[in-house]
């Protein structure tokens, strides 16, 4: 029984807000309400039931018709309610089992026309960046340079944000993950943006930091530190090697600028129908990568009271390598 959004769309193709599928060896049976099922009938190969009520007991009927024996659900994605449901509404012979990571291993490797859709995101997301970047002042608010991106990567054809963009100025940057606020950009501040675009349902992440006015040699430093560190981690990312190498790799780098301690999370993620999936580019994480994987490549330094630095790719795995899929340059702007 598949109930993430994201994994039936991966397996379907369905797009909506309502869906459950349930497969067995030899049959797929895909749910939904009447409001989608309709374009479900016409778009989708599998069995398409239209159900008037909850999703979940029309699978149990569905499973008791069958006559299963063991059903194996997301335990991530399923309510306790809809667990509750479900176990009531099934035979007491019929054995329920919490099993994730199935499909999420699949869409682990993209396939062509997912990195075709990737590169697509890729670059809405930079030209959303290169056109809010021009108007970009002394004066402006965080939370007006977030609306200004948002809105060009929706002219450009993005469905919605991958994620909250991130816009932060000043100290403010410093923390790593922070909402865009009414604080103005001001002369000889730092701004930190994190952003991606949706795009045909596969997102793209990058980040970049941008300074008003000339840049002073701590801030210079520190950016040339976390650049070299992101490179490091390029490097050494091709199909066959552990995750984690990549992210020590950084870590090396940023230990020899005594910056190891301001790198506060991991190095990347894998992204695609989600902005965050498989594999984790972490200390500890041991997959190993695989072509065709597309993940992030991002570290960063944050000093408190001052600012930080933080360099993001969108990266494709070769089988000898890796390919930068982000266009948009790599230096600190000078605003």
């Amino acid at each position: 029984m598949v109930s993430s959004p994201a994994n039936i769309r991966y397996l379907t193709g369905y797009a909506g807000s309502n869906g459950l599928m349930l497969m067995t060896r030899t049959e797929e049976h895909f749910f939904t309400d009447p409001r989608y099922g309709a374009d479900a009938q016409a778009h989708i190969t599998c069995q398409v039931h239209v159900a008037k009520g909850p999703l979940i007991l029309a699978a149990a009927a569905m499973v008791k018709r069958k006559k299963v024996r063991r059903v194996a659900f997301e335990p991530a994605w399923l309510h306790v309610d809809q667990f509750e449901h479900l176990k009531g509404a099934i035979p007491k012979t019929t054995v329920l089992r919490g099993v994730g990571g199935i499909v999420e291993q699949l869409r682990a490797v993209k396939s062509a026309d997912e990195i075709a859709k990737i590169r697509r995101s890729v670059r809405v997301n930079s030209e959303a960046f290169a056109r809010t970047m021009n108007r970009v002042k002394a004066g402006i608010r965080e939370h007006e340079i977030a609306a200004e991106l948002d809105f060009q990567m929706r002219i450009l054809g993005s469905e919605k944000p991958a994620f909250d963009t991130i816009v932060a100025a000043g100290a403010r940057s410093a923390l790593p993950h922070a909402h865009p606020s009414a604080h103005q950009l001001a002369p000889n501040e730092l701004l930190l943006i994190d952003m991606g675009a949706m795009v045909d349902g596969y997102a793209s992440d990058m980040t970049r930091v941008a300074h008003l006015g000339p840049v002073p040699k701590r801030t210079r430093q520190l950016y040339r530190a976390v650049a070299e560190a992101q490179q490091a981690a390029l490097d050494v990312v091709h199909a066959g090697i552990p995750a984690s190498k990549v992210d020590a790799a950084a870590r090396a780098v940023l230990k020899k600028h005594n910056l190891e301690k301001e790198f506060v999370h991991s190095t990347g993620h894998g992204l695609g129908l989600e902005i965050h999936e498989a594999p984790r580019v972490g200390k500890k994480e041991k997959t190993r990568l695989q072509a065709g994987m597309v993940i992030t490549v991002e570290p960063g330094a944050y000093i408190n009271g001052f600012g930080g630095v933080r360099i993001e790719d969108t990266v494709l795995v070769t089988e000898h390598g890796c390919q930068v899929m982000t266009p948009t340059p790599k230096r600190l702007f000078d605003l």
